[in-house]
């Protein structure tokens, strides 16, 4: 385990020697995007009833208590400049929190944001779901296009136990514990899920869907995937980089020289998982069940339930760990860690990169989370953070913050926006460092947007009460 000194503000975990490799780092993800000139179908919003009503199996619901804690955060608080580079007129530039601030004073069960979100969801402790951040198309579960600085409940889902979330850039999904699954937000491509491209769903609402319960949710940047209690993934949304896994990109001409999609508007099962030779040749792996998955901007890594990994979407800069940048329009077996005859147990995925923990605790990079460098082309051992007991990872844009042991680490390479919470002088990092700050504080929960950190911590642990007291408190004027 890395050793941890107590005099430096910042501790620098050990370094280890690299090759520097010049790689292009796309950008696949444009603040602009947009789709308003596109054929808007006919509103149809699905009918209310029926709907299940009953409870998943209460051993499964188990598995959704995390240990709940007071919420602090860091980095951009300024919602309406996230992902942009100057701020809309009249908008009111708050400085970015290089250190972990307090924000509200209770206790929450889940919090949770996106690597391409402006935006939070806040679950408290009876399973009510609370939003703050940007809201331009709805993705807060508000009528008001307008900013809410302050956690707001969300419209639709008074009645309704929240036990998880999923944040895109502009779209939310909340999940049930009777596995019924809500959207909110941009809907443009579909990535609502509710039969139609009503271009804002402003209030919480049952997808287009009917089959077995749904036990997971995620999201991508303009597209989403669940996960039903069999096994099966189902995807919608924006196609572009086959990143639904349906061996498409939805691509067809409009006219000679304009393009769209054909968007998935419902839910839509994925039937096919595949292997790849070193010759190209492909073979069907059968008799899939995803037990986890999770997604970047436009890719997605799965883990089945005999711990195989599987990934598909967009290709660039290595993020689904093939060796190769080809855009995989079906879920494609991660060799590498069958080679290696390694089990993956979870796997975390920024907007370019990806995280995997292998089944004897080591932590895997692939892809990029700087813009110039070197990049993973599959999956390499972070050395960093050999020894150390992971217990939460938060991904962002560039940057990664990792709760292990007692401590609290973080990276990402420039631009970073005080994210890290490493502190006024250090702003970005291209190796993971300790924050001091945090050091020995129980942080069972580390979530991350675009541009932003939120730590749930356990002040029923007294070292940690007493730290958490310390922390300069952000309020909302």
């Amino acid at each position: 385990m890395a050793s941890k000194r107590k005099s430096e503000p910042v501790k620098t975990l050990p370094k280890r020697n690299k090759k520097k490799v010049d790689d292009d780092f796309d950008s696949d993800l444009s603040d602009d995007y947009k789709n308003d000139d596109l054929p808007v179908s006919e509103v149809i919003i699905p009918s209310e009833d029926p709907i299940n009503q009953e409870k998943l199996p209460e051993e499964l619901l188990k598995t959704y208590d995390k240990e709940p804690g007071k919420l602090l955060m860091a980095g951009m608080v300024t919602w309406e400049m996230t992902g942009r580079k100057a701020p809309p007129k009249g908008v009111k530039v708050r400085p970015s929190l290089n250190s972990f601030h307090r924000f509200t004073s209770d206790t929450y069960r889940l919090a949770v944001s996106g690597c391409s979100s402006a935006h939070s969801i806040l679950i408290t402790m009876d399973r009510r779901a609370l939003a703050f951040g940007r809201n331009q198309f709805g993705q807060l579960g508000q009528s008001e296009l307008k900013t809410f600085e302050k956690p707001t409940p969300v419209t639709g889902l008074e009645d309704v136990n929240v036990i998880q979330v999923a944040c895109g850039r502009n779209h939310t999904l909340f999940l049930s514990d009777t596995g019924v699954v809500y959207a909110c937000g941009d809907n443009k491509s579909g990535q609502c899920g509710v039969g139609n491209t009503q271009p804002t769903i402003l209030k919480a609402t049952r997808l287009n869907y009917s089959g077995p319960p749904i036990i997971k949710v995620a999201c991508g940047a303009e597209f989403s995937m669940i996960l039903d209690i069999k096994g099966n993934v189902y995807s919608f949304g924006l196609p572009e980089y086959g990143q639904l896994g349906h061996n498409t990109e939805g691509k067809y001409f409009v006219t000679s020289t304009k393009m769209s999609f054909h968007f998935e508007t419902s839910p839509k099962k994925i039937v096919l998982y595949v292997e790849k030779s070193k010759e190209g040749h492909v073979s069907p792996i059968d008799d899939v069940k995803i037990v986890d998955f999770s997604c970047g901007n436009n890719h997605t890594v799965a883990i089945d339930s005999k711990n195989r990994a599987f990934s598909w979407g967009f290709g660039g800069i290595g993020r689904l760990g093939h060796a190769e940048q080809k855009d995989e329009m079906v879920p494609r077996l991660i060799k590498f860690f069958d080679i290696q005859n390694r089990k993956v147990l979870r796997v975390f995925c920024g907007s370019s990169f990806s995280l995997a923990i292998s089944d004897i605790g080591a932590l895997y990079l692939f892809g990029q989370n700087k813009k110039t460098g070197e990049a993973n082309m599959y999956p390499k051992p972070v050395q960093d953070l050999a020894g150390w007991n992971i217990t939460s990872i938060g991904v962002a844009n560039t940057s990664i913050v990792i709760a292990a042991d007692d401590s609290l680490i973080s990276w990402g390479g420039s631009p970073t926006y005080g994210e890290l919470g490493l502190g006024d002088l250090i702003k970005s990092s291209s190796t993971p460092k300790q924050v001091s700050r945090c050091e020995g504080m129980k942080i069972p929960q580390v979530s991350m947007g675009y541009s932003h950190t939120m730590l749930l911590v356990n002040v029923d642990h007294e070292f940690t009460k007493q730290k958490y007291d310390t922390f300069q408190e952000f309020t909302i004027e």
